[in-house]
């Protein structure tokens, strides 16, 4: 189809220029060669002949133009109209003056036409652009998404709903959150970890599934998280795969490459995991959790000159890290650094002042020092600033109990068993002190209590030892073996417990039987060798970290260097720390420069002269955990695999 056509012809112009006389106008003529066009608009959807635009020739300018001879230079209101006429044509609608003649009211009215013609075939192509639309007809889909700061607050809301123990209210919101920024790992983690926490993994597992799925393997932190998972319910392989999943996702992300290793080392595999570390820092550069890692294999392997310049690194990375500030100290109390050591817990607290590990960890200290005072001090003040924390309430139990009565150490046990009723070492530690007292039966109570809440963890492991001792004391020997091996079942690189049981042998006149579990003690141990080799020209190089603060607390003693205290192996950890016989190190007294109280009283604004009031006036909530209560039957079930389990063992 033609859209343009053209036809030559030649029309007459009059030329307007200025003369001297400004009210004067005068017409020069000029014949230009002009071309008619008919151009069809096609982005209209009407018909052609309605809105096809028409630029034809102008019959007045052309009858003006062949009387132009006629006409002389007229007044100044001719020539004022002629000009008028001329601009009328200069409209939005460009029209090219013709040949033929017509009135000046037939041209007014066909223009108007035109233009009338163009404004409605224009108004129908505006109905069809969104642009021009009103806004009730705009897509709402744009709208229903909210802004990604919603995001933000939203999981800021749920993270303090989990830590007020509202746990239905924050995992509604997390649902929104999933439903509306399905493409976002942030909710999947809060989600998965508040269901682990909850202890619900296998609803975990599955939102972390959901996660990866979501995010087209592209987050490492959900990989991270679901790794983290499989490994505390003991899927080992699993674990590994997953961690592998989050390095290639992410290989810049610290926490999968330390958690990998962490994992390797738990399984004994120490040059897998140094390679791990390596990696980690060749990818991410310093990381103070490496650090205090790699320095703590150090300290097990007795190079502490490389520990210390490790931990030195880490406190570098982060003077604030107040972990690496504690695992340095630990270090310097095994060497018998005590006044080293007190200086590193004062940075501690000063990196951290709210850390319940720093204030747990430094009270231990200084009452196995001979300090009681300070180091039920140290305890209160941790408890003051750290109200859900049954651990301190437990530690100063014991303190309680060791130096001054039972009657307040079993209301200090007792207010840490209702803020945390699934803590198992609270139990344990207030079922010993009974067992101390004389109280067999509640003893035995506390002990039962206390294996209903996990009979495969480690703290189970030391309430079966611990209950064990106490039935070979009151002479229920059969009782006390079945408890032995219910234990080394659970843990069977107890040190304590081996040894307790080859005593109870040798007691009742059985050598040979004494010797016998002494063998098979040292025939199915796990001896770990780390190679040195490595070290030499790496630690220029390297970066590595810690597994997590509760562990770093708890380094490993070696067996053959510890007592053989059966008693001592009752207790939790904690209580083993805090209810040890006070060593004969020489104690160094000597003034740091640092004011506790006034810095206490500068940073949180707490008067220690008043500790035991506001211990008292402390009430904070309880823990609320959403877990069935064992029936009848599930107790006899968990009995019976408790004796078949047994049964594996000797004797």
């Amino acid at each position: 189809m033609q859209v343009f056509s053209s036809s030559p012809s030649t029309t007459s112009f009059n030329l307007l220029s200025s003369s001297k006389n400004p009210s004067s106008l005068s017409k020069y003529r000029c014949k230009i060669p002009t071309i008619t066009l008919s151009v069809r608009p096609c982005c209209s959807s009407m018909d052609s002949s309605s809105t096809a635009i028409l630029v034809e020739q102008h019959p007045s300018v052309a009858e003006r133009s062949s009387d132009g001879g006629r006409e002389s230079n007229g007044s100044s209101g001719s020539n004022r109209e002629a000009s008028e006429e001329v601009l009328k044509v200069r409209r939005p609608v460009m029209e090219f003056p013709g040949e033929d003649s017509g009135d000046q009211e037939d041209e007014e009215a066909e223009v108007e036409l035109r233009s009338s013609i163009i404004d409605a075939g224009l108004t129908e192509i505006a109905k069809k652009m969104p642009i021009f639309e009103p806004e009730n007809r705009v897509d709402s889909s744009a709208l229903e998404r909210p802004l990604i700061i919603n995001l933000d607050l939203a999981l800021y809301r749920a993270k303090m709903l989990a830590r007020n123990f509202q746990y239905e209210e924050a995992q509604q919101v997390l649902q929104k959150c999933i439903y509306k920024w399905p493409e976002d790992g942030r909710p999947y983690v809060a989600l998965g970890k508040m269901l682990s926490k909850q202890m619900k993994a296998a609803e975990a597992r599955a939102v972390y599934e959901r996660g990866c799925q979501a995010t087209q393997g592209e987050n490492s932190y959900i990989w991270q998280c679901w790794a983290v998972l499989e490994s505390r319910m003991g899927n080992i392989r699993k674990a590994r795969e997953l961690f592998d999943a989050a390095t290639v996702a992410n290989k810049k992300h610290i926490a999968a490459w330390h958690g990998w290793a962490v994992l390797e080392l738990k399984q004994g595999n120490i040059k897998k995991a140094r390679n791990l570390l390596a990696k980690g820092l060749k990818n991410c550069g310093g990381n103070e959790y490496i650090y205090q890692t790699l320095a703590r294999l150090e300290a097990k392997s007795n190079r502490y000159e490389h520990a210390r310049y490790l931990f030195k690194q880490a406190t570098k990375c982060n003077p604030k890290s107040c972990a690496s500030w504690l695992a340095w100290a630990q270090l310097e109390m095994q060497q018998e650094n005590n006044l080293l050591a007190r200086e590193l817990f004062e940075k501690a607290i000063q990196a951290s002042p709210k850390n319940r590990f720093a204030w747990h960890i430094w009270g231990l200290f200084e009452a196995n020092m001979g300090n009681i005072e300070k180091g039920r001090k140290l305890l209160k003040i941790g408890h003051v600033l750290n109200p859900r924390d049954p651990v301190l309430l437990q530690s100063l139990g014991l303190l309680e109990y060791k130096n001054s009565s039972a009657s307040p150490a079993r209301v200090l046990f007792r207010r840490a068993s209702e803020l945390d009723p699934k803590h198992q070492p609270v139990w344990i530690a207030w079922g010993w002190m009974e067992w101390k007292e004389g109280n067999m039966g509640k003893a035995r109570e506390l002990y039962q209590r206390a294996l209903l809440i996990d009979s495969a963890s480690e703290s189970a492991a030391r309430c079966l030892q611990a209950w064990g001792v106490l039935e070979q004391r009151v002479g229920n020997l059969s009782a006390a073996r079945r408890l032995y091996r219910s234990s080394l079942n659970i843990n069977s690189q107890s040190y304590v417990t081996w040894m307790t049981w080859a005593e109870l042998e040798e007691d009742q006149g059985n050598a040979i039987r004494a010797e016998e579990i002494r063998n098979l003690y040292f025939q199915q141990r796990t001896e770990v060798v780390d190679d040195a080799s490595w070290v030499m020209g790496f630690l220029d190089v390297i970066d590595p970290a810690l597994d997590s603060i509760k562990r770093l607390l708890k380094l490993e003693e070696d067996p053959f260097t510890m007592p053989r205290a059966a008693e001592g192996g009752t207790r939790s950890t904690s209580s083993e720390d805090s209810a040890a016989s006070s060593s004969g190190n020489n104690v160094v007294e000597s003034e740091t420069g640092f004011d506790l109280d006034a810095f206490l009283m500068k940073k949180l604004s707490i008067d220690t002269s008043k500790l035991e009031i506001q211990l008292e006036t402390t009430q904070p909530k309880r823990f609320k955990y959403q877990r069935r209560q064992l029936r009848p039957d599930n107790r006899r079930d968990m009995a019976v695999s408790l004796h078949q389990r047994t049964a594996s063992l000797p004797g």
